[in-house]
């Protein structure tokens, strides 16, 4: 195998729980807390649940052992893997690495989970699989170079995804290296991942992801099984890297490996929209409440983000202001900025009160982006945004470096839970969310991971939502 598969393969069939320092274990389980509170809203709430659902249902992968989060059947493996993958991304709520400009845990966590689930794995396996998986997809997204990657037309969540899943399966099974690179080599085959949902909010951004979750858990069992992938499938001449990127940076995907853990650069959303517009959000938010902003006073309002940023919720600047659906809210400035302007705040129930509402969309229409030379300066490194607010009483500016959630500025554990419960809330009560929470901060001293996804579960009572402006 090539040296870089080798390294990757080498440091993912050697990753263990007991060489993770304390802070590595935590921040996992703190994402493993957040992945499962979204999921269980997107398994309950998402309008596009139930055409998964039934899709998986109607393929047979709907007979198994397998769980989903918030669900009493049991799937098959790669059922189980696609769905929860699916689910956690559905709302566009889970966590980012912003130098790789992508999210992890929804197709890692799933690949691991199910992966336990076809061996009795426990938690401290499983919580050394989602590391090793999320130290792989970063590496493998910042040696393409992003923004390169994105001008493909490649969604990196989805295709280093695939590669992050298989490395977090093969590390719950135990593979030795030479299986997984042959899992790199058989994911080679499959990574896929089109940002062609951006035009007319297709669902296929959290189809792809959950596909490569189960493609991933997939790829392991076949290497496991003998199954030969192709070699060098990272850094060969039609291998990953070159094949997805015009200039990749291959020394990136092995750069610090086992020393700088990206895991520790994961951050958490406080809004359920693209990352690139939490930064400008943060702005509108403070000067809101700073400023004592009302809408009816707002005469127009300019976002600044980096060009890649603009790129995915500023332009076209016409479609951005008139969204015709929830994904198209999530992916454009002037929609979640009115919300946050309305409300002081954006969460995952606005859409449904906001995507067909006159004053929204008319405040929406009032709302431009252009590319800002201080946040395009702060990229990649971070996504920067400044909110300027132009009112009947003059004009308020506020540049964050830095967005809530991220490392340098991460949430609190009373912010994390009060996002847990929001999500939750409305399916599971107090009592079950207090033991599952107990449950998800002692992952690493559980045996079953079958009983901790059966707290996930709705009780009878639980009042069920479907999003506004979908059916």
């Amino acid at each position: 195998m090539g040296a870089i598969t080798r390294r990757l393969s080498e440091f993912v069939a050697a990753t263990s729980y007991e060489g993770l320092a304390d802070e590595v274990r935590e921040r996992a389980k703190l994402l493993v807390m957040d992945s499962v509170g979204i999921a269980v809203r997107a398994r309950n709430d998402a309008p596009s649940t139930p055409s998964l659902i039934a899709a998986v249902e109607r393929l047979g992968l709907a007979r198994g052992e397998a769980s989903v989060v918030g669900d009493e059947a049991g799937y098959a493996p790669p059922g189980a893997a696609f769905l929860n993958g699916a689910l956690i991304h559905s709302l566009d709520f889970d966590d980012t690495h912003a130098r790789a400009s992508l999210h992890s845990s929804a197709p890692i966590v799933p690949a691991a989970l199910a992966a336990a689930e076809m061996t009795g794995a426990g938690g401290r396996d499983v919580i050394a699989a989602i590391v090793a998986g999320f130290e792989v997809q970063i590496r493998l997204s910042l040696a393409l170079v992003p923004k390169d990657h994105y001008v493909r037309g490649f969604h990196p969540t989805a295709t280093c995804g695939a590669f992050g899943a298989a490395a977090a399966a093969a590390r719950v099974f135990g593979l030795p290296a030479e299986q997984v690179a042959s899992a790199f080599g058989i994911c080679l085959s499959q990574a896929a991942g089109s940002l062609q949902f951006l035009v007319h909010g297709g669902w296929t951004k959290l189809f792809q992801v959950g596909y490569a979750a189960m493609n991933g858990l997939v790829a392991a069992t076949l290497a496991g099984e003998g199954f030969r992938g192709a070699r060098e499938a990272i850094e060969g001449k039609a291998g990953f890297l070159r094949a997805y990127a015009p200039d990749p940076q291959m020394d990136k995907a092995v750069e610090g490996l086992g020393e700088t853990w990206e895991t520790m650069a994961l951050a958490v959303k406080p809004y359920p929209c693209c990352r690139y517009a939490h930064a400008a959000l943060d702005a509108l938010i403070e000067l809101r409440a700073a400023n004592d902003i009302e809408p009816k006073d707002i005469e127009s309002v300019e976002i600044g983000l980096s060009r890649t940023g603009w790129a995915m919720i500023g332009d076209p600047e016409d479609d951005k202001r008139h969204p015709r659906n929830v994904v198209d809210c999530q992916f454009s400035m002037p929609f979640v900025g009115a919300v946050a302007l309305r409300e002081g705040g954006l969460g995952w129930d606005d859409y449904a009160r906001h995507v067909d509402n006159a004053e929204t969309l008319a405040l929406c229409g009032r709302i431009g982006t252009v590319v800002d030379d201080r946040a395009e300066a702060a990229f990649p490194a971070h996504m920067s945004g400044v909110a300027r607010v132009q009112t009947s009483r003059g004009r308020f500016e506020k540049f964050v470096a830095v967005a809530k959630g991220e490392p340098e500025n991460f949430v609190s554990e009373t912010e994390l839970r009060a996002k847990f419960d929001t999500l939750a809330g409305p399916y599971l009560d107090d009592a079950r969310r207090d033991e599952l929470v107990a449950a998800l901060s002692a992952l690493d001293e559980a045996s079953d991971m079958g009983a901790l996804f059966r707290l996930t579960r709705a009780g009878p009572a639980a009042v069920l939502h479907v999003a506004a402006g979908e059916t």
